[in-house]
């Protein structure tokens, strides 16, 4: 049971230690979610950060699981209106930021950048400004398998491309090409680390949501047959092995009532095109897999 889930452990590295906040806010777009569950869902979310949860909460009936109990007391801190924490993933993104300017990315630069509407524009300002070979060579290092090992247990590595430093760079323009920098805080929270004010922090419905401390699975068996009707379940199975895939999969499918909706992340690379995966249209940038199913396909 504790080799199930990387996630157990509440820490991104293998050292011993305490378990911490991973992360201070969720990079997964909220939109997606909005656009799949009809209104007046009773949703089952990985509480992570809270931002699904809470935004969630003013349409749906939510409840909040995280088997970190670091993670789930802030996501409770936020939706009771406690501003954003710094967690692991920021502190790490951060450290990779203060390498910007080494790399001719100055601050006044993203920010113009920042401010473009126009995908097309966007699209030229990457290719001849940002992508150059100077970041490619450094990014596409700093993002090989050998380096995270430095600062990543080794199942939440499992899963990720072979050459995870292209892939992402291809994700970023992606996103440059299909949504206007002006209006995705996604791509300000990524490139510049600025906290942003957004519906999805309203914390007006935040009081009705229930937390609790628990694994997605053994909460999932532990719910009456058809508990809910919408699932997100953000990147969980991202460090997770084939067994606990398949017991989550028996879980959400023992506690969903009929047609229910499922949203999945993963940082993976789909094996295959598929309808279902709307990772193009996720403006959080980072994800190769957005897949919203019904859960009696999974």
């Amino acid at each position: 049971m504790e080799t199930d889930t990387s996630w157990r452990r509440g820490r991104f590295d293998s050292a011993d230690g305490s378990r911490q906040i991973l992360f201070g806010r969720m990079y997964e777009d909220v939109e997606i979610e909005r656009g799949a569950f009809p209104s007046g869902c009773r949703v089952f979310s990985i509480a992570s950060a809270g931002c699904t949860a809470i935004r969630l909460s003013a349409e749906h009936e939510v409840s909040a699981v995280d088997i970190n109990p670091v993670q789930l007391a802030y996501a409770q801190r936020r939706a009771a209106g406690a501003p954003m924490e710094t967690g692991s993933a920021e502190r790490l993104m951060q450290m990779g930021r203060m390498a910007f300017p080494l790399l001719g990315w100055r601050r006044s630069v993203l920010a113009g950048f920042l401010e473009l509407e126009d995908v097309g524009e966007q699209t030229l300002f990457w290719r001849r400004y940002l992508d150059t070979w100077r970041f490619r060579t450094a990014f596409d290092a700093a993002m090989s398998h050998a380096a995270l090992r430095l600062t990543y247990a080794a199942g939440f590595l499992s899963g990720m491309p072979a050459r995870i430093g292209p892939t992402l760079r291809a994700r970023m323009e992606r996103c440059w090409a299909q949504h206007p920098n002006r209006s995705n805080p996604y791509a300000s929270a990524l490139l510049l680390g600025d906290a942003w004010s957004e519906p999805s922090l309203d914390i007006q419905w935040a009081s009705t949501i229930r937390f609790a401390c628990a694994d997605a699975a053994s909460y999932l068996e532990s719910c009456a047959a058809g508990s809910f009707d919408a699932f997100t379940l953000s990147n969980i199975l991202d460090g997770a092995t084939e067994k606990y895939r398949l017991r989550l999969f028996a879980a959400v499918k023992h506690a969903a009532a009929g047609g229910a909706i499922v949203v999945m992340r993963s940082f993976a690379e789909p094996e295959s095109k598929s309808p279902a995966n709307f990772a193009v249209l996720d403006r959080a940038i980072l994800w190769g897999v957005v897949e919203v199913v019904e859960a009696d396909a999974l």
